[in-house]
């Protein structure tokens, strides 16, 4: 038999890889998209609010992002250890995996409680206004406890992705995103007849969306027949200690990889604080757009980690071969024509996320969009690269990838920031400049490892 027939016969076509790459990628993405439109949302109405707001949330809320990010790398373990097991059809490991996963990310929440209730005094330190880092404060004392309910969905959206069954990820999201924009309009502004929070109304919002997203994920698990064989909550206190090292040992070196990007633009963020109030909050707004965008290929980065895994796992090396290069076409593709976007309407995107009536309005349209400009120019690098964080993933090759994400966002993606932002004086767009060529760094780093443990990949089966 030869290669296309095998190809034909375990649906790897090309076209069957297309397909099973959108149907599982395009609801990853719908995924990643209402996520970041629960956080759109908060920027949007608090804008609309007042720019001290808007600039504390952003700096509350990107602290929590990193303490987040950093905890979600361990449900990043979770996906290609249950796709693995997946393709090989083994729903005691997926099983193990996720439930542990779940223990480590429990204690996690837990364990970075009380930084977050002390953000006050950091930002202090890091020379945030004491207005700002008062306002900030309000914030994230409430939005801490969303903590919980955001790790543990993050693991059920790795279940049901390493088994192909990622649309519920998607609606379940979307409702929390719908709770999330009513309970802001009328905790922020006092609508509805409700108290005005202010600050503390977008964090009482986001924890009882987030807290919705996983109570809905959290009853199809349990109660679907698909999903009931896998009893995902049985015996839930039962230590399976194997699997909590496998995840622990996998998702560290993941949750550094993603904490090295997110900390190199909380940095920036920091960086935007020093230069001004109204700067800062342009760069909250700019740097919601781009996380916007970003969300396409990062649900792709997903979908390339199960495509890959579940090859991985039945010993598929062409089906990863071409699983690999779908999902890396259909990223740029996409990062391009959002880079188009970006360029041709910098203006319309800004200002979506203005009040006219904002008496710094005008000054904030004026400094946000040389962002968006600049921020188009790395959508393309920073698509290539989460996309090859994730085929890596799905070989459960982290370790050497997250020293590369270390090298390329820090020495080199820091530095250049600092360096064009205030050494050769082109303030914000100089450090917007600097995150892009970090970025591209590692989108080439990171291309040549896959590369390279693709081929060993294929002598070692031959």
């Amino acid at each position: 038999m030869d290669m296309s027939t095998t190809d034909r016969r375990d649906g790897q076509s090309w076209g069957a890889q297309i397909w099973a790459t959108l149907a599982l990628g395009l609801p990853l993405v719908g995924t990643q998209i209402a996520q970041i439109a629960i956080a759109t949302t908060d920027v949007v109405m608090l804008g609309w609010y007042g720019t001290a707001e808007l600039a504390a949330t952003v700096l509350a809320s990107q602290a929590f992002f990193v303490v987040f990010i950093f905890g979600s790398g361990f449900a990043g373990a979770i996906l290609p250890l249950a796709a693995q097991a997946e393709g090989r059809n083994d729903p005691t490991h997926v099983r193990r995996s996720v439930r542990m996963g779940m223990w480590i990310l429990l204690i996690y929440a837990v364990a970075v409680m009380p930084f977050l209730w002390n953000l006050e005094p950091v930002l202090l330190a890091l020379g945030q206004k004491p207005e700002l880092a008062a306002l900030a404060s309000d914030y994230i004392r409430i939005a801490q406890w969303g903590m919980f309910p955001a790790l543990m969905m993050m693991a059920l959206r790795s279940f049901f992705a390493a088994r192909s069954r990622a649309a519920i990820v998607l609606w379940s999201a979307l409702i929390g995103t719908v709770a999330n924009a009513i309970l802001n309009y009328g905790l922020i502004f006092g609508n509805f007849g409700w108290p005005e929070m202010g600050v503390r109304g977008a964090a009482v919002a986001s924890v009882v969306s987030s807290s919705v997203i996983f109570l809905i994920m959290a009853g199809w698990a349990l109660y679907h027949p698909r999903h009931q064989d896998y009893r995902l909550f049985q015996r839930f206190w039962r230590p399976e200690w194997s699997a909590f090292f496998e995840v622990f040992r996998l998702g560290l070196p993941i949750g550094l990889t993603i904490l090295a990007e997110v900390g190199l633009f909380l940095a920036a963020s920091v960086m935007m604080g020093w230069l001004g109030t109204v700067q800062l909050a342009a760069h909250g707004i700019a740097i919601q757009l781009a996380s916007i965008s970003f969300m396409v290929p990062l649900g792709l980065s997903h979908a390339a980690t199960v495509r890959v895994g579940q090859a991985y796992g039945r010993g598929d090396m062409a089906g990863l071969a071409r699983a690999s290069h779908v999902v890396m076409a259909l990223a740029i593709v996409i990062s391009v024509a959002s880079a188009i976007l970006f360029w041709l309407l910098p203006e319309p995107l800004v200002s979506l996320f203005l009040d006219e009536s904002n008496v710094d309005a005008a000054e904030l349209l004026a400094v946000a969009v040389p962002l968006i400009l600049v921020a188009a120019a790395f959508q393309i690098v920073d698509a290539i690269q989460v996309i090859a964080s994730g085929l890596l993933r799905g070989i459960k090759d982290t370790r050497i990838p997250m020293w590369i994400a270390v090298i390329s966002y820090w020495p080199v993606g820091l530095s250049a920031a600092y360096g064009l932002g205030f050494g050769l004086g082109f303030g914000g767009p100089g450090i917007w400049a600097g995150l892009a060529i970090g970025l591209g760094v590692a989108a080439v780093l990171l291309n040549i490892r896959f590369a390279r443990r693709h081929l060993f990949l294929d002598v070692a089966k031959a």
